[in-house]
């Protein structure tokens, strides 16, 4: 996002809402930091410019930048996944995509929620190490499309320093090897410089239960009592 200086009237009304702060009051005048701009977009949709001030300019379009757009901004359309909000609809599809199967847990990993950011390079610490541990990332997740090597987990050199709101990476594997993940990747989640929010995605027992909880909670993994439900509404249904 860029502000035109020749537009603008230095009343400062944008500078609250930036939620990466990278709005600036110098003394050029009212400028975006384009390093740290994810391309949200909070300051274009909030309207809060009186004078409209604030656009768009069309190398927020081009790639590499353009990942920021779209992993940043709900209202951008994924080019290839044709989703909004990062580009992926986790298990919330699951019904009719049957991306996470019995007998195998789907993990998720957000980077930079709520409101911290995120360079691909934290990410690529985790796509890393889950490619040398073996677990698989998905394909249909964003992230496998930025990736240059998908057997190393090494991150294309031209995204690896954009910075984005939130990203979500998503792996799958089997259901036995839950442990392994948690005494393998999740120690590493604590040394990124940004939050990182962890879910898991798991069908339901034939008795109906989650078993994957008293699982989590056996390791230690503190399990929220929030979560979203996959009713099975879609069709064609997938078993």
């Amino acid at each position: 996002m860029k502000i035109n200086p020749d537009v603008c009237i230095s009343c400062l009304e944008c500078i609250d809402f930036c939620p990466m702060h990278c709005i600036l009051e110098t003394d050029e005048g009212v400028l975006i930091d384009q390093g740290d701009c994810v391309e949200c977009s909070v300051c274009l949709h909030s309207e809060i410019c009186p004078v409209e001030a604030i656009y768009r300019p069309e190398e927020s379009l081009v790639y590499p930048r353009a990942i920021r757009l779209q992993m940043s901004d709900p209202s951008a359309e994924h080019p290839v996944f044709k989703a909004w909000g990062r580009g992926t609809e986790e298990a919330k599809t699951n019904d009719v995509t049957g991306k996470f199967s019995h007998g195998e847990y789907g993990m998720l990993f957000e980077f930079g929620r709520p409101v911290t950011g995120t360079r691909l390079t934290e990410v690529e610490k985790i796509t890393r190490a889950v490619c040398a541990h073996g677990f698989e990332i998905l394909k249909e997740n964003p992230v496998f499309g930025l990736l240059e090597d998908k057997e190393s987990g090494l991150m294309k050199k031209e995204y690896r320093n954009e910075k984005v709101l939130s990203i979500i990476l998503e792996i799958r594997f089997e259901a036995e090897r839950l442990s392994e993940v948690v005494k393998t990747i999740f120690p590493l989640l604590d040394d990124l410089e940004t939050v990182v929010s962890v879910g898991l995605v798991t069908r339901f027992s034939e008795r109906g239960d989650l078993p994957v909880i008293q699982e989590l909670q056996a390791q230690k993994v503190a399990v929220r009592p929030n979560a979203k439900i996959n009713v099975g509404l879609g069709r064609p249904l997938i078993s």
